[in-house]
């Protein structure tokens, strides 16, 4: 167990509880939903640590039509909510899932506001994922937890989850504010006073005994402050071994704490809500790709699939067991973790090719249909080989790179030393530094470079979508996204990376899991990436994974207390 981790609170044998849920991210919200609704309710966690996955993502959650995006002039309606999840989502899962999504969203966000000392903002212009389809929108849905004290947790603190990243400073970094500190190179009249105002925050509030998060960590921290609040039990470091049932119905789980057994009994209902098997690697290369490493997944390490294969055994049906969160990513150095890459794909002066040399998608595009392109050229036959990630120097001397280079730095000699990065004076010696074909590799350039200088991408359409736009560089005209390279070059290379599965059981619009007949297992509910994707095969804007979750805890709960 790590120092900073707290010893956990004894599991007892017999408990009887209203609602057990399994999994201590978003599963949080099913118990402060099941709590409020009168239920007697207890959370159980594999790990040592609340948070899950929740706790290491950018926290931000996307609910169409809410009154929080009303009030700050967002635009939305229910109607074009409905209007483009029906466009986005298609025949890719039951319309009862996002439909039932959208009913329940307002109500999420209400149960958050009352139970939880969190306050949210909408992240104004993060478009949606797919901005040009009806209902789209290029203003977004995204909302984020404002900078949240940390140290409101008390001694509870030390049971939340580390975040992926610390700043080299303490600074509160919101998604938001992220888009602008990136820029800072280039427009310093908005990234400068955004630096200082989060640093003076942060560097301020530690003077005064207060530690500010942003992201997951003030959203997985807000949850768990309600929990706290509301004296709900948690017992971390206890793993969910089988579900007991009696009949057709799911009574209860048997767990283990330690390598003892308990078992508790549950009135209402158990919610799954474990995560993926992002970490269950020999899963990961039977349903997905059999190129995926250990350690390329940044899903919480607990996320094994222990709560979908324990619907399995009883039963349950799945669905969409090949799909994930995509996210390309840095290749990571040995027991590291792959650095994401967001903005980087975006900013001008850059390009992705493929083993062949050659470009082969919109490089700005959504990270989880970039990485479903990757999987459909595999099982087609046409894998796209090693992948790297080519800019220049203005490009480095003007962005920061990976959270691992600002502006003007270097890129760390450990990549050079790895052959994750590689630099040359010309694109004939970048090719055969990275094993590239050369004739390929320079023609793919000079086309580029063509297409950049006209500002119009014919080959890819990058710049095309306002979701394109949101990362790219305004400085930077006619085309944000879009700009010749030249001089001195870089490549650095990217691997398939992901944000966890979201393929899992099967379940319908009150969360409940389903056989293959279609019939729920009473008593038994999945949400966030336990279930199957209520979207489907698609990400339909920033914070869906969250939102989804968040919104079904709320279903589940209030389905299970009978207040459908």
């Amino acid at each position: 167990m790590p120092d900073s981790a707290l010893a956990p609170v004894p599991a007892v044998d017999g408990t009887t509880v209203d609602l057990l849920v399994v999994g201590a991210g978003t599963g949080m919200a099913a118990a402060l939903a099941g709590h409020e609704a009168g239920l007697k309710t207890l959370i159980v966690e594999k790990t040592e640590y609340v948070g899950g996955s929740t706790a290491r993502s950018g926290g931000a959650f996307w609910i169409p039509a809410s009154s929080l995006l009303e009030a700050e002039g967002a635009g939305d309606t229910p109607e074009r909510a409905r209007t483009y999840l029906e466009a986005v989502v298609g025949s890719s899962t039951a319309e009862e899932r996002w439909r039932r999504f959208l009913e329940y969203g307002e109500e999420t966000l209400q149960l958050l506001q009352r139970t939880t000392p969190m306050h949210f903002f909408w992240a104004r212009g993060y478009a949606d994922y797919h901005p040009e389809l009806p209902g789209g929108s290029a203003a977004g849905r995204t909302c984020e937890c404002r900078p949240f004290n940390l140290s409101i947790l008390g001694k509870e603190r030390a049971r939340l989850r580390p975040s992926l990243m610390e700043a080299p400073v303490p600074m509160p970094i919101t998604g938001a504010d992220y888009r602008w500190m990136n820029l800072v190179a280039r427009l310093p009249r908005t990234g400068v006073p955004r630096i200082a105002k989060r640093a003076a925050q942060g560097i301020g509030g530690k003077l005064i005994g207060r530690e500010y998060a942003a992201g997951g960590q003030a959203l997985a921290a807000g949850l768990y402050a309600g929990v706290l609040r509301a004296g709900i039990p948690v017992w971390t470091q206890t793993a969910l071994r089988r579900l007991t049932t009696d009949g057709d119905r799911v009574t209860g789980a048997v767990l283990d704490q330690d390598g003892q057994e308990v078992t508790v009994t549950a009135r209402r209902g158990v919610v799954l809500a474990a995560g993926g098997f992002d970490h269950d690697i020999e899963q990961r290369r039977t349903h997905q790709s059999k190129h995926l490493q250990p350690g390329w997944s940044l899903g919480s390490s607990g996320n094994t699939g222990d709560a979908i294969r324990a619907g399995q055994d009883i039963g349950a049906d799945t669905d969409l067991l090949e799909q994930a969160w995509w996210f390309p990513a840095v290749a990571p150095l040995p027991n590291g973790s792959p650095p994401v890459l967001l903005a980087e794909r975006a900013l001008p002066g850059s390009l992705i090719v493929d083993g062949s040399g050659r470009r082969f998608i919109n490089e700005a595009t959504d990270y989880m249909s970039f990485g479903q392109l990757i999987l459909e050229r595999e099982r087609a036959g046409d894998p796209a080989g090693p992948l790297w990630l080519v800019f220049d120097q203005q490009y480095r001397n003007r962005y920061v790179f990976a959270g691992a280079s600002f502006p003007r730095m270097a890129l760390p000699k450990q990549w050079y030393d790895a052959g994750i990065a590689h630099r040359a004076d010309d694109a004939v010696t970048l090719a055969r530094s990275t094993d590239l074909p050369e004739a390929a590799f320079t023609s793919t350039l000079r086309r580029f470079n063509g297409l950049a200088t006209t500002g119009n991408d014919e080959d890819f359409g990058r710049g095309n979508s306002a979701y394109d736009r949101y990362y790219g560089d305004p400085t930077v005209v006619p085309n944000p996204n879009l700009r010749p390279l030249q001089g001195q070059l870089y490549a650095v290379r990217v691997v398939l990376s992901d944000l966890g599965t979201c393929g899992g059981l099967r379940a319908d619009g009150d969360a409940r899991v389903l056989r293959p007949d279609g019939a729920p297992i009473e008593g038994l509910y999945a949400i966030g990436n336990t279930a199957a994707n209520a979207f489907g095969t698609v990400y339909p804007g920033a914070g869906a994974t969250i939102g989804q979750g968040l919104v079904y805890a709320t279903v589940a709960a209030r389905h299970a207390a009978g207040k459908k």
